[in-house]
C-alpha cells in the first residue's frame, strides 16, 4: 500500500505544486488504483508516473469546488483510451453524477466503460468488500465536503515455516492443511494442531484523507488510530482567522488532530501557492512542535504504509 502525491496545492495550479489530487496504490492488495479528488491536470501528473489509468477502478470525490474536480472529464476520456474497459466507481456530495454526465455530453465523449456513482448525502459506509471498507464523514467547509477512511481488513497470520522444520515436519500439502487451521496427523503417528503453528494475525492499516475543512471532531472520529492522516494545511498557525473564515484548517489544527486522534504519522498537503522553499518547512516545523510525525508532502512523493509490526490482531 502506497499513497502516490499527484497534486499538493491549494486553488490553482502553481509552478511547484498541482491542485489537489493523490493516488492510493493498492497494486499489491487488489491490483488496483484509487483515485481522491482530480483537480485540473491530473492526468498530466499521472504520465510522470508509473501508474495507468485503466488500474484506476475507484475515484473519490471530498467535494466539488474545481481544484479539485476539473481533471475529471480528461482523465476519464483518456483512461476509454488506454485500455481501461472495466467499470468505474465515482464516489462524491451530490452533484458529482450531474457534473461528470454534462461534461461527457456536452464534449460528445463516449467512454468505452461504464461509471457507477455513488453520491453520499451522508457519513457511514461506502464501500466494503473481502479486503477493504471506506467509510465516509461530513467535514466542515463553505461546501459539501466529505473526509474518507479506508479500512483494510486484518491479516491471518503466516505459516510458522521454521517451526515446522525445527519439528522435522515434512513440507507438501500438510503444511497447506495447518496453514488452514486443520488438526493433521503424520505418518509417525504425530498430531499437529494447524493453530499452533500459526502466527499472531495482523492488524490492517487505516489511511484517513480529508478534504477542504475546518478544525472538525468528524476529522478526529474518521483518523482515530489511523496509520497516515492526509490533512489540509492551507494556513499557517498565525493565520487561524483566515483559516476559519475560508473554512480551511492551520498546520497546527491538522496536528492536533492527528495528536488527539493517535494517529502514526502525518501527511500535509493542500498547501497555499504562498508557501515555498523555507515557508513550506516551516509549517512543517511548527507543525512538528504538537506532533512530531508530520511531513509537508511535495508532488509525486511517494509514501509507503507499512504495517505495523506491533500492532497484532
Amino acid at each position: 500500500m502506497q499513497i502516490e502525491f499527484l497534486g499538493t496545492g491549494a486553488g490553482a495550479p502553481g509552478k511547484f505544486r498541482n491542485v489537489s489530487s493523490l493516488a492510493l496504490r493498492l497494486l499489491d492488495e487488489r491490483n488496483s488504483v484509487w483515485l481522491f479528488d482530480a483537480g485540473e491536470g491530473t492526468q498530466h501528473q499521472i504520465l510522470r508516473t508509473t501508474l495507468k489509468p485503466r488500474k484506476i477502478d475507484k475515484i473519490f470525490v471530498t467535494h466539488l469546488h474545481g481544484d479539485h474536480i476539473f481533471g475529471l472529464p480528461g482523465l476519464l476520456s483518456s483512461r476509454s483510451f488506454q485500455g481501461g474497459d472495466d467499470k468505474l466507481t465515482i464516489y462524491g456530495p451530490k452533484g458529482i453524477r450531474n457534473f461528470v454526465l454534462t461534461s461527457m455530453r456536452v464534449s460528445e465523449t463516449k467512454l468505452s466503460y461504464y461509471i457507477d456513482f455513488v453520491e453520499l448525502t451522508d457519513g457511514g459506509k461506502v464501500f466494503e468488500d473481502s479486503k477493504f471498507t471506506v467509510y465516509a464523514a461530513h467535514l466542515d467547509h463553505k461546501i459539501e465536503s466529505f473526509g474518507y477512511r479506508v479500512e483494510e481488513h486484518d491479516h491471518d497470520g503466516e505459516l510458522l515455516v521454521e517451526k515446522l522444520q525445527a519439528d522435522q515436519v515434512p513440507s507438501g500439502p500438510v503444511y497447506g492443511k495447518l496453514k488452514k487451521g486443520e488438526t493433521v496427523t503424520l505418518p509417525d503417528g504425530r498430531v499437529l494442531h494447524g493453530q499452533e503453528y500459526i502466527g499472531h494475525a495482523q492488524k490492517g492499516r487505516i489511511v484517513t484523507i480529508l478534504g477542504d475543512t475546518r478544525k472538525t471532531l468528524n476529522s478526529e472520529k474518521l483518523a482515530k488510530n489511523a496509520d497516515v492522516l492526509v490533512h489540509e494545511s492551507t494556513f499557517s498557525k498565525d493565520e487561524a482567522t483566515l483559516a476559519r473564515n475560508y473554512y480551511h484548517s492551520t498546520n497546527v489544527q491538522a496536528a492536533e488532530i492527528a495528536k488527539k486522534a493517535h494517529v502514526g504519522r502525518l501527511l500535509l498537503n493542500h498547501i497555499s501557492a504562498r508557501y515555498t522553499g523555507k515557508m513550506a518547512h516551516e509549517l512543517e516545523r511548527e507543525a512538528q512542535t504538537v506532533f512530531a510525525n508530520t511531513k509537508v508532502v511535495k508532488d509525486f512523493d511517494l509514501i509507503d504504509v507499512p504495517f505495523d509490526k506491533e500492532r497484532e490482531s
